[in-house]
């Protein structure tokens, strides 16, 4: 049996930047990976840094450390189609500028004029200069690197199937490969923590949610922002869940669509990636007519887009707590076990919650930036 100090799950962006920033302060990590790194939504995401929380350590893993992670603050249009979008994108607007973001709106001529290939039908756009892209997989594995530089030692191929917590506050952790032993557990395998949890008789309230991605093949630059719609905006915002263990931000309720969601992103190698279904309790399978809906509405926005093939597509589980806050912290009950699962904007807010976690795991004192987040809030025993 490996004895460990900590003992992390989940080879994304959220158990690697925790791993790195452990590992940084000195701590000896053990990260296990069911599959490879980045294999899940941490590295099947279109790459929108769409929150400035992390925003410094993207720029710091690509221009400090060296790290080819295709950084690039492109800045974010949000497309306004109608003129209800175009109301209500004008109302959000003032609401984000009076919280310090940084957001305008901007006529369909301006919009065109930094993003020449928009459709010209469209009203106008939202635009957030600070919002940046880069590649998941990429930047996973960068922290991954880094960690191990630390001292860290990061296990592929290693998928848990139980979890015991010892008399003594430890714990052992069971793979096909072998036993491990950890002072201190971290949970951070997206929609999976709800099994993990599970094995400790905790019922961790996570979500798999289906996403969707479609791509062209690699053509000259077209498009250099990063592009979402409105449309499903203005949905969630007047039609919030009204049952209490369903996610916001749903594109469908079971398989009936109740609204388009779109993004896209034209990545370095040429390639144009769009997505955005968002379905819960489904296969990690793409489902053909979701991915024409959103090539669809891409063409809308990009007329270019129909002379572009669909060359492959593939889907991930996100995983979805029911506000979209994420869950980071201590897990009540239990000496040494930790969470980091839940986000709408996983691989944005990935680097800084994991930088979080490991602030406070070192520590012993929680940013009162987590006060929201705490799983004490929201871990239970399972019935």
């Amino acid at each position: 049996m490996q004895e460990n100090e900590i003992l992390i799950i989940g080879g994304g962006i959220a158990g690697t930047s925790t791993a790195y920033y452990l590992s940084k302060y000195g701590h000896a990590v053990t990260l296990l990976e069911r599959n490879e790194l980045a294999t899940e939504a941490s590295g099947l995401n279109a790459g929108g840094i769409l929150t400035g929380s992390s925003l410094e350590i993207f720029k710091m893993l690509q221009f400090d450390y060296g790290c080819d992670i295709e950084f690039r603050q492109s800045g974010h249009l949000k497309v306004i189609q109608t003129e209800e979008q175009g109301a209500f994108a004008r109302q959000q607007a003032l609401e984000l500028t009076s919280q310090g973001q940084k957001v305008e709106i901007l006529t369909a001529r301006d919009a065109r004029s930094i993003e020449p290939a928009l459709s010209q039908d469209i009203l106008g756009c939202m635009y957030y200069p600070h919002v940046s892209t880069a590649d998941p997989v990429k930047t996973t594995s960068a922290f991954a690197e880094l960690a191990q530089q630390q001292g860290a030692t990061v296990l592929t191929n290693h998928e848990v199937t139980d979890i015991q917590g010892l008399d003594d506050g430890t714990y052992r952790i069971v793979t096909q490969q072998e036993l491990f032993k950890a002072k201190l557990l971290v949970l951070a395998a997206g929609p999976w923590c709800r099994a993990l949890g599970s094995m400790l008789k905790l019922h961790i309230p996570v979500y798999a949610v289906r996403a969707q991605i479609g791509s062209t093949g690699p053509v000259p630059t077209k498009i250099f922002h990063y592009i979402r719609a409105v449309e499903s905006m203005l949905y969630w915002h007047k039609n919030p869940p009204s049952d209490a263990h369903t996610p916001q931000h749903l594109t469908h309720h079971g398989h009936q669509r109740l609204t388009r969601h779109f993004y896209a992103r034209q990545r370095q190698n040429g390639e144009i990636i769009f997505g955005g279904d968002m379905q819960v309790d489904m296969d990690k399978i793409p489902d053909p007519a979701g991915i024409e809906v959103n090539y669809r509405h891409g063409i809308e926005i990009f007329p270019f887009l129909q002379e572009l093939p669909i060359k492959r597509t593939w889907a991930g589980w996100v995983p979805l707590t029911r506000d979209l806050r994420p869950l980071i912290g201590k897990i009540p009950y239990f000496e040494g076990l930790y969470l980091l699962t839940g986000s709408i904007s996983g691989f944005s807010e990935g680097p800084m919650a994991g930088k979080l976690l490991a602030d406070y795991i070192h520590t012993g004192i929680a940013s009162p930036v987590l006060s929201t987040a705490d799983p004490a809030q929201h871990v239970t025993f399972a019935n």
